[in-house]
């Protein structure tokens, strides 16, 4: 090795000499890190530990096969049981949010929980029903503490503003349809939630998918019984098996490329054909 630098021309070995000071005192530039897309909400986008047990999955475990993940990096921080309340006052959110970078990007839906009770002993998890202002203040037997309660949409409205603040840019998602029907159509949430996580989205200045009709929409063009046999199993109306989630997950990134001007769809995969 010595005899090797001693052949070196002059020129080489300063900069041989310099690359390996600012190599041992860490200048040399590192790689910069690939955005991270954090996927937020309830057990229809992670059921469970997110490893299909008792054959159910949420979507966001099959997000993945549609973007590249090799300058996207995807987490699925979603927890079953979870409300827009209970995600952010179990400190879910909080472990998100001292993550996120800018440029990273966030995915929500949440919905399926926020119909609940607001201080029931089994879970108080719900929310006012509503995209209002409204709050109520409430004894939580769960945490044995007073709370102040607030609206769906105001949760997600805090939500949305948090990470903008930290430079990621927000998609909310209305909450999937339900395996319910009436008349040969399927239930939807236009009236509602749908309605209230457009609502918010719009005020907080967040793209949106509405994902409860897109979904509702192929639902009813296949028909209630092919939908029972192929997305879900026979003892649950609102967690799917494989196929549904594969499917809702093809449905969320097609709303993706549908958004004006979304940063996010640049790291999708190209579509067949």
């Amino acid at each position: 090795m010595i005899k090797t630098f001693a052949k070196m021309p002059p020129r080489g070995l300063v900069i041989l000499v310099v690359v390996l000071v600012f190599f041992s005192l860490g200048f040399l530039p590192k790689q910069k890190a690939k955005p991270t897309l954090y996927l937020i909400g309830d057990s229809t986008v992670k059921n469970g530990k997110g490893n299909g047990d008792g054959g159910l999955w949420g979507w966001g475990n099959f997000l993945t096969a549609h973007f590249d993940t090799t300058r996207l990096a995807i987490r699925n921080a979603a927890l079953g049981g979870t409300s827009s309340r209970t995600f952010r006052t179990q400190g879910l959110w909080a472990d998100v949010q001292a993550k996120l970078k800018p440029g990273d990007f966030v995915i929500m839906q949440f919905g399926h929980n926020d119909n609940n009770p607001l201080a029931d002993t089994a879970r108080a998890r719900g929310t006012i029903r509503s995209n209002g202002d409204e709050s109520q203040e409430i004894y939580n037997p769960i945490t044995k503490q007073q709370e102040v309660v607030h609206s769906y949409g105001w949760y997600l409205r805090q939500y949305i503003a948090d990470a903008k603040a930290k430079g990621a840019t927000v998609i909310v998602c209305s909450l999937i349809p339900r395996n319910q029907w009436q008349e040969g159509k399927v239930k939807r949430a236009s009236a509602d939630y749908g309605q209230w996580a457009a609502e918010a989205a719009k005020q907080g200045g967040a793209y949106y998918i509405d994902l409860n009709n897109r979904i509702a929409d192929k639902y009813d063009a296949e028909g209630e019984q092919k939908v029972r046999a192929t997305y879900f199993n026979t003892q649950d109306h609102t967690h799917t098996i494989e196929a549904g989630a594969k499917l809702n997950a093809a449905i969320v990134a097609e709303g993706i490329r549908d958004l004006r001007k979304c940063p996010l769809q640049k790291y999708l995969v190209k579509k067949a054909g």
